[in-house]
């Protein structure tokens, strides 16, 4: 398959990279929840890592990485943001040293890992963003040294799904960008060298007492990078049609509001490069 085959085919690359430009340096309420969820999946993991790389940290979890960090108290952390705001606010969070201390050295590096240089690259909540997966992918094979790994989360296909069909019911365009399926992730990894990609989903159920508040916590999480989504700004009359109609669908049987996000998991870990005559040997093994 060629790599036009794994594009994001509801991402606008321009609208991404502007949300990418202006999303605010904080981690929502459910990156943190999915991050803690997912470093206890580190339990699995055997080797500790001697150095790590976290992938967009301050949305992808503060909390989060000072978990990780918890368990990898000696290991080294190269924290990569692309946006020059978050880098300096990483800077301060993380790498720099105690006032009374100038000459130690900080146990966190706000750079992008050498290549080769990380036993474990962790991202959270980030691939569902990119225009361009695939690039983002090869650059975390890059990075990670052999026989380490990656481990991220992301949303899933059935994201939000009542809320996409109240926008139909409505005649609007789409509430949103589609999700990848766990399984084109799997290939994607494979695509792009890694091995032994794993994949599972879970899902989690958000309530909230107002209409309002669901919004909140939407336009935290992210942005609409549908080609075809509202092409101008709206008036307060369509807000006010929408947040009746939330209050009439989303009901959930207790009588709060209710959106289900599909949470995918993946990890995948990076082999040896292997020699032609490696292969060769390998495919007349199996005949």
């Amino acid at each position: 398959m060629s790599d036009t085959d794994f594009l994001p085919p509801t991402i606008d690359p321009l609208a991404a990279r502007r949300w990418q430009r202006s999303a605010p340096a904080l981690s929502p309420w459910l990156h943190e929840e999915v991050g803690r969820r997912m470093q206890e999946r580190l339990d699995w993991i055997a080797q500790p890592p001697a150095v790590w790389c976290h992938w967009h940290a301050l949305r992808g979890g503060v909390a989060t990485h000072d978990l990780i960090a918890g368990r990898y108290p000696q290991a080294l952390c190269y924290v990569v943001e692309s946006q020059p705001a978050a880098q300096e606010a990483a800077r301060q969070r993380w790498a720099a040293a105690p006032w009374w201390q100038p000459w130690r050295q900080a146990k966190v590096q706000v750079a992008t890992p050498p290549e080769l240089g990380a036993n474990m690259l962790w991202a959270n909540m980030l691939l569902h963003e990119q225009a361009d997966p695939l690039a983002l992918l090869r650059q975390w094979h890059a990075a990670v040294a052999v026989d380490g790994f990656v481990m991220f989360s992301c949303l899933g296909p059935d994201t939000v799904q009542t809320l996409r069909s109240l926008y139909a019911a409505l005649g609007w365009p789409p509430a949103g960008h589609s999700f990848t399926d766990m399984h084109d992730w799997g290939d994607m990894l494979i695509q792009t060298g890694f091995a032994e990609p794993v994949m599972d989903m879970e899902t989690i159920t958000l309530s909230f007492a107002t209409p309002e508040r669901l919004l909140q916590e939407l336009r935290e999480l992210g942005r609409n990078l549908h080609p075809q989504r509202f092409a101008a700004l709206r008036g307060p009359g369509w807000r006010q049609q929408l947040l009746q109609a939330i209050a009439q669908h989303l009901r959930l049987p207790d009588g709060q509001l209710g959106l289900r996000f599909e949470i995918v998991y993946g990890h995948a870990f990076k082999a040896a490069p292997r020699s032609a005559r490696q292969w060769k040997k390998s495919r007349a093994d199996l005949r």
